[in-house]
């Protein structure tokens, strides 16, 4: 191979010890003109050996590593790394058709996202190398699982740090609602309009264990998107539970949803800002027995982190004013660049201005078809927690 990084002197620690990406203040040293999306080969400043990956000389991650062997990045390459993901998911759960086939970096494919909905496949392609390959990848995909249709979900505001534009849309077959079970709960998915890649496949085990808190009780659910929380609340026999969202799309799923697992007499769903929502609420000394908070990211970079910790003490602070006395506190974030640590604190400074004592029965991350890389904190990005609160 003729197209070579090297790295600096000392930069290849982090690569050595797992992590899969070279970002461009690391590299000495380009040869043989590769440009973007292309193979190449990563060398340290010895010229050692260290992996193939793909190259985009416009990005801070200049290569995203794909092997640490010496071997093409063909058809077969791609076949064996899906089919590995694959017979790992059906290890994870076997009696299931919907799952994430693929997650990036932790299945060594960087920059590539595949869900699995019964017969259909969603991708998303966050690195120009793998934006290239797409047409191959879903070549691939084809010949594994036959589906009747993929679809692509490429309208994430990520590409653009990439350079890539965005777009959705039908890649192969054809398109169809589509209705997953999730533990006995049904969602009817709509592939291009769904958020993400048609639905929050992460929060799987995190809605399940919900479910223990929820009997007998008077649930809100914000951030409610498709209804998951709520529909697992009521599912487990809550007395009453309301979802506010501010998508009225959302909020139509989530009423289908509803009426398609027949609990209808214990859901009620409402179309505003959950700030709003919950301001309003505070003022008119409404009271809930349990409260999920799973807003969306409220940071994307580093520049945002402390605008992101004024919306999350916001909402918690809220939220401690509208429980009960011996409540359930529910909540999450998916920003990677707010740490548990960070997010751990933050409930905890909120809780002691509240007044409020709270204690910690459960802490989670995403679904075990989400793994993370220990090497690379990047991959490791939701976090959820399931508190008391006197």
């Amino acid at each position: 191979m003729n197209k070579t990084i090297t790295l600096k002197k000392n930069e290849d620690k982090r690569i050595a010890s797992g992590h899969l990406w070279a970002f461009s203040n690391e590299i000495q040293e380009i040869q043989g003109d590769p440009q973007m999306g292309d193979i190449v080969e990563l060398r340290n400043h010895a010229g050692e050996f260290l992996g193939i990956g793909l190259f985009n000389p416009h990005s801070l991650i200049s290569v995203r590593l794909l092997t640490r062997q010496r071997e093409e990045i063909d058809f077969q390459f791609f076949k064996k790394r899906i089919e590995t993901a694959f017979a790992l998911r059906k290890t994870i759960y076997p009696d299931s058709e919907t799952f994430r086939l693929i997650h990036g970096e932790s299945d060594f494919l960087p920059g590539l996202i595949v869900d699995k909905y019964n017969e259909y496949l969603s991708v998303q392609t966050f690195s120009v190398g793998m934006d290239k390959r797409l047409t191959l990848i879903c070549d691939v995909i084809e010949s594994l699982f036959h589906p009747k249709g993929i679809v692509e979900r490429n309208e994430t505001p990520v590409r653009s740090l990439e350079g890539l534009e965005q777009r959705k849309g039908i890649l192969r077959g054809s398109i169809d609602t589509v209705t997953i079970s999730e533990y006995d709960i049904k969602y009817s998915i709509d592939l291009l309009e769904g958020q993400k890649t048609g639905f929050f496949l992460d929060q799987r085990e995190n809605r399940k264990a919900f479910q223990r808190y929820a009997k007998g009780m008077n649930v809100l659910d914000c951030f409610c998107n498709d209804g998951g929380f709520a529909l697992n609340a009521a599912y487990a026999e809550a007395s009453h539970v309301t979802g506010i969202d501010i998508s009225e799309p959302a909020i139509q799923r989530a009423i289908s949803n509803t009426k398609l697992n027949n609990l209808d007499s214990r859901l009620q769903f409402v179309p505003a800002d959950v700030f709003t929502f919950l301001t309003e609420a505070v003022s008119n000394n409404r009271q809930f027995d349990v409260i999920n908070l799973d807003p969306p990211s409220f940071t994307k970079s580093k520049k945002t982190v402390r605008k992101a910790k004024r919306g999350y003490k916001d909402i918690h602070t809220h939220a401690f004013r509208l429980l009960k006395p011996e409540g359930i506190l529910a909540t999450a974030s998916c920003s990677y660049h707010i740490t548990e640590e960070t997010f751990l604190s933050l409930i905890n400074e909120t809780a002691r201005d509240a007044g409020r004592n709270i204690s910690l029965l459960e802490w989670h991350g995403a679904a075990p078809d989400h793994p993370t890389l220990p090497a690379m904190p990047e991959t490791k990005y939701l976090k959820f927690g399931i508190f008391w609160v006197e």
